[in-house]
């Protein structure tokens, strides 16, 4: 006689109902891939946002003149210069600039010299900050322009006399550069090579 029941087979041993250390270990292994992976995108959610964050307030920059000891600089952007500051600042646009430096120079790289109100001398072809002499004028550049002597008197509010002490430095002693004005600094900045 035929039976319609099924056999279900052998009754399972309570050994092998619980999980055995195998397939614990490859549980725990699955799921720690999981939070691993749940960290490593919230460690680049917030690295990217400080990145961001960073960029809005700094920049990275190359100084491709000889005119400053340094060729690599953290820019500080939308920083207020202080006194023996590095600060970078947009050029005029004038012809001597651009012959020299193409129509897209780039920012410059300064030392800020005279803060708003100093006063500014030349006597002969030197230039003096608060009567300390601080550069030397020369009537020529390198290629054989000739160059203007800079502007004298006060510094005026939220402008800047800046310059280097490199013989060729093109900056405030020059007309063509004059002061840098808070309408042109992009910054301050902090060497790093």
């Amino acid at each position: 006689m035929a039976s319609n029941a099924t056999s279900l087979g052998p009754i399972p041993s309570e050994r092998a109902v619980r999980p055995d250390a195998l397939a614990r270990r490859v549980l725990f292994a699955k799921r720690v891939r999981q939070w691993s992976a749940v960290a490593l995108m919230a460690v680049a959610w917030a690295s990217y946002n400080t990145i961001s964050d960073w960029q809005k307030h700094n920049a990275f920059l190359i100084n491709a003149s000889d005119s400053l000891p340094n060729w690599a600089f953290f820019v500080h952007l939308h920083h207020t210069p202080a006194k023996d500051d590095y600060v970078f600042f947009a050029p005029p646009a004038n012809p001597l600039v651009r012959r020299h430096f193409g129509p897209d120079s780039g920012p410059f790289g300064k030392r800020v010299i005279g803060m708003p109100g100093a006063l500014v001398e030349h006597r002969g072809s030197d230039v003096y900050v608060d009567g300390i002499r601080v550069a030397h004028m020369k009537p020529f550049t390198r290629t054989g322009e000739p160059l203007t002597p800079g502007p004298v008197g006060r510094v005026p509010r939220g402008c800047y006399y800046v310059g280097t002490p490199h013989p060729d430095g093109f900056d405030s002693r020059y007309a063509e550069i004059g002061f840098a004005c808070a309408n042109q600094v992009i910054g301050t900045g902090t060497p790093i090579l």
